[in-house]
């Protein structure tokens, strides 16, 4: 199968829908797109490397899945709606039958949010999936939602339960072994993380700054701490639980959850005036800290005592 018929078959989706915003799609040198009036462009790009963000033998509807799930959790992060992506698509051979999974894994995401795949390139080579996602916000005042919008005494936040997928992921590399149904609980959350694409657009108005948690909870927090000029506690036992993570030790649980990565939740500082609003949000929210005027991150157990992180976070260069 040549990469022509490679592109037609798996992934060529309707040329020109208007209504999407595509004038022109897949099948031509470049896409054309229409955006919203009075709308921002918003633009991310994730790559997934074999090796580094999946294994050889991973399920590849999942794999599809997360490859998008990832880039709209960036775009939920900055309040933004999901419109088009564009897929980069390194194989070493065609295996018809992983295609047809990863693409039925990733349209179908695509589906459920309205997104339209517009383009991208398929080359010969290790296997890599990189995803350049777009998406809109109104460009009026009150809709920017960016990591140096935290303010001192704003309340920290965060949606969904992390620490869960960094315990399937030891799960998958035989370091733990959890029973049967916890397994695939965590599992699941590892391979199709939901991106808060709705809780970003409810946050518009309300968050004064948001991340989504790709690299650790403690180590993401600190890109708003940066950017916003601030720092911040965390108290632990407001962390959210569930039963995968009270099925490890108390400090393994937290580290899973302050350093794990992988989450794809979104955590936001809000001011107390909003506070009524978290009732309102779609999902599980928790308050889990305040932002400070002294510089740094602190990790507060009940007692007082401050815990220490063995490892931090993801860095791919560190």
């Amino acid at each position: 199968m040549g990469e022509f018929e490679l592109i037609r078959r798996f992934f060529f989706t309707q040329v020109v829908d208007a209504e999407a915003g595509v004038v022109l799609g897949i099948g031509d040198d470049a896409a054309l797109l229409q955006p919203t009036p009075n709308h921002h462009l918003v633009v991310t790009t994730d790559t997934l490397v074999e090796g580094v963000h999946f294994l050889a033998d991973d399920d590849p509807a999942s794999l599809g899945h997360k490859a998008l799930a990832v880039n709209l959790s960036d775009l939920a992060a900055m309040g933004a709606r999901p419109r088009w992506v564009l897929l980069n698509l390194s194989l070493p051979t065609v295996d018809e039958d992983w295609l047809q999974a990863f693409a039925d894994g990733l349209l179908a995401l695509a589906r459920q949010h309205g997104v339209r795949l517009v383009g991208g390139d398929t080359v010969r080579g290790a296997l890599n999936i990189t995803i350049t996602a777009l998406g809109e916000r109104p460009a009026s005042a009150g809709q920017a939602m960016r990591r140096s919008g935290a303010q001192v005494g704003d309340w920290i936040a965060v949606s969904g339960v992390p620490g869960e997928a960094a315990l399937g992921l030891a799960q998958r590399l035989g370091r733990l072994n959890l029973p049967a149904a916890l397994a695939a609980q965590a599992l699941a959350r590892l391979h199709r993380p939901t991106p808060r694409v709705e809780l970003g657009l409810a946050l518009r108005d309300i968050a004064s700054s948001a991340v989504d948690i790709s690299d650790g909870l403690a180590q993401d927090l600190g890109h708003i701490l940066t950017a916003s000029g601030v720092g911040a506690t965390l108290e632990l036992a407001k962390l959210p639980r569930s039963p995968v993570l009270d099925a490890v030790p108390q400090d393994e649980a937290w580290q899973a959850q302050l350093a794990g990565g992988d989450d794809y939740e979104l955590l936001f500082t809000l001011p107390a005036s909003a506070l009524d609003a978290l009732a309102h949000l779609p999902g599980k929210m928790t308050l889990i800290g305040r932002i400070e005027a002294e510089p740094g991150l602190r990790l507060r157990r009940d007692d007082g005592s401050l815990f220490t992180l063995a490892r931090k976070g993801h860095d791919h260069f560190a």
